[in-house]
């Protein structure tokens, strides 16, 4: 944590984020853009400290890649002064948190995947595309652990990253009309996870047995923003084992 002079507030403020309006209740923090670890870093330490703040009549705190929204509820402030009055208690919050330490508080979680054949059909042409052998392809994507950004596209689905360049890939031509969960899938330097079936033009190199989300289980989500990931290669055999427990 640090404390900042009035001045070297207002040039804080400045350097690493600005807050807009997103509607009649909801204020968006931007620290950046396009898709980039330190920044996603940011917004995960600027949305965790905002939660621990606990600020009056916030009802959802979600980080994204280059930003964060802070959803509020109108009736908890006074007339005409609710985004105002936010507005002042986040950057308050802000001006404490040091959002250059890159820590997030996350976790460092292993999830096991079967890559290639039935659960991974993509793998060939990826490899392909890559200039890889498939091994290659799977030993690069486990090289190092993937940063989780943010979730989305369906609950608890991770958008984790960034890859090496020599996975900028673009999305499929066609996409698919149904995706089995727990397909593990890249494009664009980046690893999504379908927690369910789903419709995705992602391309689908392997598969998990571990469930993304499971609103019986607390928290519902695997992974949340800030945590990195670690992939770890397993059999088709040990994939079928592990889905039978």
């Amino acid at each position: 944590m640090v404390s900042l002079s009035p001045g070297e507030a207002r040039q804080h403020e400045q350097a690493e984020w600005d807050i807009v309006s997103h509607g009649d209740r909801c204020l968006v923090l931007r620290f950046g853009s396009g898709i980039d670890i330190a920044v996603g870093r940011r917004c995960a330490a600027a949305a965790s400290a905002l939660r621990q703040a606990g600020i009056r009549g916030v009802s959802d705190i979600v980080p994204t890649f280059n930003s964060v929204a802070v959803h509020y509820l109108p009736a908890h402030f006074s007339a005409n002064t609710s985004a105002r009055g936010l507005q002042a208690e986040i950057e308050h919050v802000l001006r404490k948190t040091d959002l250059q330490s890159g820590e997030t508080g996350g976790r460092l979680v292993e999830i096991p995947v079967c890559y290639g054949g039935e659960y991974g059909p993509d793998l060939p042409d990826v490899a392909e595309r890559t200039g890889l052998s498939q091994e290659e392809v799977i030993a690069l994507h486990g090289r190092e652990p993937a940063y989780v950004f943010m979730l989305g596209f369906a609950p608890g689905a991770p958008f984790l990253g960034v890859h090496d360049e020599r996975f900028a890939l673009p999305r499929r031509p066609t996409p698919r009309t149904s995706i089995p969960a727990g397909s593990v899938a890249i494009a664009n330097r980046q690893t999504v996870i379908y927690p369910n079936n789903l419709p995705g033009g992602w391309n689908i190199i392997g598969r998990t047995p571990v469930k993304m989300f499971d609103p019986a289980r607390v928290p519902a989500t695997l992974v949340s923003p800030g945590d990195t990931v670690q992939f770890r290669p397993i059999t088709a055999q040990e994939f079928e084992s592990w889905s039978q427990q």
